[in-house]
């Protein structure tokens, strides 16, 4: 087996034994190297907490309050009833983990059509392919080639309520196929399906900023609010990645030319921190995450096993800036950070973007340590398509 399938079978194991045996009981927390703790929060189908758009990629993953376009769907529903257009579409793609592997890919397609001046729909589909993987049995005897991947489709709805705020919700089906039905554990695999809803909001209006003209906003999105999956017909289910996401933007028209836009965004996963165990399996900090859904989000905010001061770490904030000359060329900047007990991810991110007429190109780069990030190097890519009279 070649170093890039096994890599990737590793990968694929690891998703598929973690979301059947996700409530499975594990003593203490992992300890880094550096002596800390870590206590990393684990979902299934971990692709829906990747932003598609090379737009708010290029700004640290920060977009849920940045002016709409097309790309609004994958990260905050409500901003469709915003768009200045009556209709587009969009289409992005991202090479995943190009630092490890090269042929994990992200795919985004989507596309809106305004029903009238306040209600507007959409739908979007979202690919993950994790390329070619060579499967084995415990003796090392070929069981052929497969080819994992995940989608999700959405359809979404959103609807303006006068001139500064909007509602929005998308319908998500989710599908799950990592293993082509080997057995593993011991347990028949299948594919996973699950359904879910986002629920978003979005705010904007018109001010005055240290004497300039400004725009503010501030939007917020619970994503992935579903049905828990399963890989096997017995078996515990896993949960979901719902998130919390929220933040504001400010972008200042300095003059007929040139607009800055600074946006921050904070993240939280709305899923159960697994507690702390004994040798005996019970449980000495923390909650049981074994439970429902609706138990598993309201609890999220007060299950970590170290109290509120853990609960703050498991909040990630990215930040980013934005700068547009003539509507026709922008450049992007963001920090993404995320607690070391929490995932660690922390890096850079750089963009740029071209519009002319009803097309639009976006680009964005990822700066981070090879060594200690797998996101490193990662780049997306985005067309958009923009159609008729501007509202």
């Amino acid at each position: 087996m070649s170093y890039r399938y096994f890599l990737k079978s590793v990968f694929v194991l690891f998703l598929v034994t973690t979301a059947n045996d996700l409530t499975a009981q594990v003593v203490g927390k992992a300890t880094l190297t550096n002596g800390s703790e870590s206590n990393t929060i684990i979902s299934a189908v971990p692709f829906l907490l990747i932003t598609p758009d090379a737009r708010a990629g290029g700004m640290g993953n920060a977009g849920v309050a940045i002016h709409p376009d097309a790309n609004a769907m994958s990260i905050n529903p409500a901003k469709l009833a915003f768009l200045e257009k009556p209709h587009g579409f969009s289409a992005s793609y991202s090479p995943w983990l190009k630092s490890i592997v090269t042929d994990i890919n992200l795919g985004y397609l989507s596309g809106y059509y305004m029903i009238d001046a306040t209600n507007t729909i959409g739908a979007s589909l979202r690919y993950f392919s994790l390329g070619e993987i060579q499967f084995v049995d415990i003796n090392q005897q070929d069981l052929g080639i497969f080819n994992p991947n995940e989608l999700a489709f959405d359809v979404t709805y959103a609807k303006r309520f006068g001139d500064s705020f909007s509602l929005g919700t998308s319908l998500r089906y989710i599908y799950s196929n990592l293993s082509s039905g080997q057995s593993v554990g011991g347990q028949q695999t299948t594919a996973g399906k699950a359904l879910a809803v986002d629920i978003s909001a979005y705010y904007k209006t018109n001010s005055v900023l240290f004497g300039t003209d400004a725009i503010v906003s501030a939007g917020a999105n619970i994503s992935n609010i579903g049905t828990k999956i399963g890989y096997s017909a017995v078996g515990d289910k896993a949960f979901l990645p719902t998130n919390l996401k929220i933040g504001g933007a400010t972008t200042f028209l300095i003059d007929d030319y040139s607009m800055f836009s600074f946006a921050l965004d904070l993240n939280k996963l709305l899923v159960p921190t697994q507690p702390i165990y004994d040798a005996n399996g019970n449980i000495i900090s923390g909650k049981d995450p074994n439970r429902s859904v609706a138990a598993g989000i309201f609890g999220s905010f007060s299950d970590a096993p170290g109290g509120f001061s853990e609960e703050l770490k498991e909040v990630s904030i990215a930040a980013g800036l934005e700068y547009w000359y003539n509507q026709q060329f922008s450049f992007r900047a963001g920090y993404f950070y995320e607690n070391p007990m929490k995932g660690n991810q922390r890096y850079f991110t750089l963009g740029a973007g071209l519009k002319y007429n009803v097309f639009s190109i976006d680009f964005s780069y990822l700066l981070a340590n090879p060594q200690k990030s797998p996101l490193a190097n990662t780049l997306r890519f985005g067309l958009l398509f923009n159609f008729g009279e501007t509202r």
